[in-house]
């Protein structure tokens, strides 16, 4: 048992539960009595009566976990799963119904963009204000102003209100702001999936950085890839209930096999396509060379994964294509095109083909993203969305026999020498 003075966080019994109210029907009324009356509420019509019914929705439920000093822990999980709310209870922001959540330290919260910071302050105020709400004193604060503004890159902005500020620019220093006024904990959701790229890096070294002066790291994210490169240990959260804590590794590969489940090789985006007011994604299926969609691959057959996007107004610069393609949570490649995308207005595709005898067998999912270089820009960027089997005869004699799925995430039939 790891001794109680290296844990910086432990939690017990969690939980965290709201009432629900619905409108439904009520019995049909009785009729009043020859020569009385009924009497309507203003709001009610004369159609059948309407009452209100209320239902117990737990968001948390009996969870249970510790994270050593100076860790990184990530907690991954579907979209309801319960992520954020548990970051807000560990950051002090809503009280849990149930259990309890001891921190050991002072946090510094990075949630969604909006809280931590007062509207009608500078960022210069805010800062001062961060600091003081952790309890450091006005010198200890001017030692690192100077660091959090260079990180943030504001240094244009820092005496206008933050309600004038971009989400970008917000984002960048409530994160700068966390990072250097020196939390024993640092809280991050997703927040950090906005924003250019540049800083998205910039922002995980920091990371790296803090864990490695002792502090503690908790880390919301959707991005598998992130999460393995980034954490020693992962949580997997699935309907407020805690699913595995393990090696990161091993945690989100079962993310990835139950999120097989929602996913599919037939993306369909136009209801609500995801993107900014320059470049947004419409939808991506696998197809073969006649165009026709398939639904699976064959390792002896190319197949193409073919995105559809819609640029809104003509660029200037190029727009490229990323597809990021991963399997068992881990990243396999990434691949964007060499020759120059498509810059008019309108919808295009972007399709990349994958040779036969290339990828292995099994389960892959596929990433994808749009970015300008200059400046850089992340437009969209869909994740665990997508995802597609590759198949294979089992007698083929390119296997020699064996019978065991083949290691690997690639298996190009590669050119030999023999003597």
């Amino acid at each position: 048992m790891t001794a109680t003075q290296d844990i910086a966080v432990t939690v017990r019994s969690l939980g965290k539960s709201y009432k629900i109210d619905h409108l439904g029907l009520a019995e049909p009324p009785v009729e009043a009595a020859e020569g009385g009356s009924r009497r309507r509420w203003p709001w009610q019509g004369k159609g059948p009566r309407q009452r209100m019914s209320s239902e117990i929705f737990w968001a948390l439920r009996d969870v249970d976990f510790e994270v050593p000093r100076g860790k990184v822990f990530g907690v991954i999980g579907r979209n309801g799963a319960g992520k954020s709310t548990l970051l807000k209870i560990l950051s002090r922001i809503t009280e849990p119904t149930t259990g309890m959540a001891e921190i050991r330290g002072r946090v510094g919260s990075l949630l969604e963009v909006g809280t931590g910071f007062h509207p009608e302050l500078s960022g210069r105020e805010n800062i001062y204000l961060n600091g003081t709400l952790l309890g450091m004193r006005r010198r200890q604060i001017d030692q690192v102003f100077d660091a959090i503004v260079d990180f943030a890159e504001v240094h244009r902005f820092i005496d206008t209100p933050v309600k004038r500020y971009s989400s970008g620019m917000y984002v960048r220093l409530a994160f700068a702001v966390a990072a250097h006024l020196e939390p024993d904990i640092l809280i991050i959701d997703e927040v950090l999936a906005v924003g250019d790229l540049q800083f998205q890096k910039k922002c995980l070294g920091k990371m790296k950085d803090v864990t490695g002066q002792g502090r503690t790291v908790l880390f919301v994210s959707h991005s598998l890839s992130t999460v393995n490169s980034l954490c020693d240990t992962c949580m997997l959260l699935e309907n407020g209930r805690v699913a595995k804590i393990g090696p990161t590794e091993s945690v989100t590969a079962s993310y990835f096999a139950s999120s097989e489940e929602t996913a599919g090789s037939l993306l369909d985006l136009t209801a609500d396509p995801p993107g900014d007011r320059f470049c947004r994604m419409v939808g991506a299926r696998m197809v073969d060379r006649s165009g026709e969609s398939v639904s699976y691959a064959h390792i002896d057959r190319e197949v193409g994964i073919e995105m559809t996007y819609e640029l809104l107004e003509p660029s200037t610069g190029p727009v490229i294509p990323n597809f990021h393609f991963f399997t068992a949570g881990q990243c396999a490649f990434i691949t964007s095109p060499l020759p120059q995308p498509p810059a008019s207005s309108g919808r295009h595709q972007a399709t990349v083909w994958l040779p036969a005898r290339f990828l292995n067998e099994g389960t892959y999912s596929v990433n994808f993203a749009a970015t300008t270089p200059i400046p850089q820009c992340c437009h969209f960027h869909v994740q665990d969305q997508f995802c597609f089997e590759v198949i294979e005869d089992l007698h083929d004699e390119a296997r020699h026999g064996a019978v065991h799925k083949v290691p690997g995430a690639v298996r190009p039939q590669l050119n030999w020498s023999m003597r």
